[in-house]
């Protein structure tokens, strides 16, 4: 493990610190990637987000590269077939939030454009860029995300309750919630306004990624 110094919650997990460094908290704006976050995010919903990642690559497999367009397509055959899949979370529920989802996020772009113009456009395209000294000091929801989950549930979708919606601003890049004295934080602000100690980055929580109901 290098000595970069970053958020405590990843611990010394290579799966979980690779997430960190490369993907929570940066500006993510390609639909089908937003799209694959959408539905991951819902299937993590009462486990832990490192019980997700394992089953990530299996989640991709499983529902076409995370393609809308196909799973907006699936069929009880399909949902049937994917809650005989093992590398995936066997909930109809979930299984079946995904479809739907997948149907209304189309819908979405048709409107919109994108999913990134409509998502985004709660931000008006810029990260929100918090100054959390402690991971303890992070919110599991905010006004935004009540708006957000609001929204989408008015148009139908399924497992965004706020946490869940919070929590997918924060992976998505919405929102900067790595703390200030985390290596990412210091790059997304551009080396500014970030002079935490490393050991203020590094108080031991994981409630981000806590089990979110």
């Amino acid at each position: 493990m290098d000595e970069k110094c970053r958020c405590s919650w990843p611990g010394d997990m290579p799966l979980y610190v690779d997430y960190h460094d490369n993907e929570w908290g940066r500006p993510t704006h390609d639909d089908r990637e937003l799209f694959e976050l959408l539905v991951l995010e819902g299937a993590q919903a009462g486990l832990s987000w490192i019980t997700i990642l394992k089953k990530r690559e299996a989640y991709r497999e499983a529902f076409d590269g995370f393609d809308p367009a196909k799973v907006a397509l699936y069929d009880e055959a399909k949902v049937e077939e994917l809650m005989a899949n093992a590398g995936i979370v066997r909930n109809r529920l979930k299984v079946n939030a995904a479809i739907t989802n997948a149907k209304l996020f189309l819908d979405v772009v048709e409107e919109f454009g994108s999913f990134d113009a409509f998502l985004w456009g709660y931000v008006d395209g810029a990260p929100l860029v918090n100054r959390w000294r402690s991971e303890d000091e992070i919110p599991a929801s905010t006004p935004l995300s009540d708006r957000i989950s609001k929204d989408l549930k008015k148009r139908g979708f399924k497992f965004v309750g706020s946490t869940i919606v919070y929590a997918y601003m924060q992976s998505i890049g919405m929102v900067n919630d790595h703390v200030t004295g985390c290596f990412v934080y210091r790059e997304l602000a551009g080396g500014s306004g970030a002079t935490d100690s490393c050991s203020d980055a590094n108080q031991n929580t994981e409630r981000m990624h806590a089990a979110r109901l």
